[in-house]
């Protein structure tokens, strides 16, 4: 076995075997013997750090435990690829309307004043652009807890090996958050309906969002004219802002739940080693097969457990309150509220945005 880690040779020149140069070679690479084979490795492994450089510096500066740059990039070039386009005149004009005719409606349904100063139109790219401040908000912490159970999963011998290729570790785990994400955010931005549809307040304070192009497709198939679900979309969408707006602390309380869920990750370090046995240093695919395996999943602890029953509580409560709050808005002046309702029921039970944004908080 070579007591030397990651290629390097004997640092004591008379240790040198007698056909091996005796001039310093940068680093201490080369194959024994040196001659050209050492300068070849040499050359090799000087293209495969150039080529993690470009990698990297192309990828962006990111401090944090996602490259949210690496994220932006993804999702807008999927969505570009998929042919979402900027919202129209005529679109913008009708959810400004829509917006405010809901407005008036639910003045006479809720106690709580109007939250949003304006009622504007997004294409699926807007969506993402908006609404990424407040994706780093959420996916911080759990990508952070994650990055650091691995580190402190390892041997503190392995620590001392690794050293300066930690940071780098870092760097390319923020890359490897990032694109999940990025894939996340271009689904979730081709699906969403409004700005606050997963429950949560996703875009800038005081600016309620419908999705024109998202809606078009929501309402084939559902029978009942676009003017009318353009509204009651409208309606859930800013009985969402009134709640946040003048309900301070749930903003804080559902973040602060997210946080509480990402203090629980926990890394099973037997599965750890399990993973390095299946590692063959002279196989690359047995590294992407190993890290497909399932075997890096954090392990569910109950404090987890809790505070995802805490998170779905309180979705469950401001769900609840939107629903009545429309419903009795809307009264018998939508024909096809009850119907429209129970469709956002079922799209929901079958695992809607809301499903799909946690999902991917807990994947990370």
């Amino acid at each position: 076995m070579n007591d030397f880690p990651f290629g390097f040779g004997p640092s004591d020149p008379d240790k040198r075997g007698e056909g091996e140069s005796r001039e310093p070679s940068g680093f201490g690479f080369g194959a024994p013997g040196g001659g050209p084979q050492g300068a070849e490795a040499f050359a090799q492994l000087g293209q495969i750090l150039s080529q993690l450089g470009s990698m990297l510096s192309q990828a962006g500066s990111s401090s944090g435990p996602v490259n949210y740059t690496i994220a932006k990039q993804i999702a807008l070039q999927r969505l570009s690829s998929s042919g979402q386009a900027s919202s129209s005149d005529n679109e913008s004009t009708a959810v400004r309307d829509a917006g405010h005719l809901a407005e008036l409606w639910l003045d006479a349904a809720t106690i709580l004043p109007v939250g949003a100063s304006r009622t504007v139109a997004w294409s699926a790219r807007d969506w993402v652009e908006k609404t990424l401040d407040t994706w780093q908000h959420l996916c911080d912490p759990v990508a952070q807890r994650v990055a650091n159970a691995w580190v402190n999963a390892l041997p503190e011998e392995a620590k001392q090996a690794a050293g300066p290729l930690l940071s780098m570790m870092s760097q390319m785990g923020g890359m490897a958050f990032g694109t999940q994400l990025g894939h996340a955010l271009a689904q979730l931005g081709s699906e969403v309906l409004t700005s606050t549809e997963v429950g949560l307040p996703l875009g800038p304070d005081g600016t309620a969002a419908l999705l024109p192009a998202n809606i078009q497709k929501f309402t084939e198939g559902l029978e009942r004219p676009s003017s009318e679900v353009l509204v009651f979309l409208a309606a859930r969408e800013a009985a969402h802002h009134r709640l946040f707006s003048h309900v301070p602390w749930l903003r804080q309380r559902l973040l602060a739940t997210v946080e509480e869920f990402a203090r629980g990750i926990t890394v099973n370090t037997q599965a750890l080693q399990d993973l390095a046995g299946q590692i063959d240093p002279a196989n690359p695919a047995s590294v992407e097969e190993a890290l497909s395996s399932g075997l890096l999943q954090p392990q569910t602890t109950d404090e987890q457990k809790a505070a995802l029953a805490r998170l779905e509580t309180l979705l469950a409560l401001v769900e609840g309150w939107v629903d009545v709050v429309v419903a009795d808005a809307v009264g018998d002046r939508l024909p096809g509220a009850d119907a429209l309702r129970e469709t956002l029921r079922r799209r929901r039970a079958s695992g809607g945005p809301a499903e799909q944004t946690f999902a991917t908080l807990v994947g990370l």
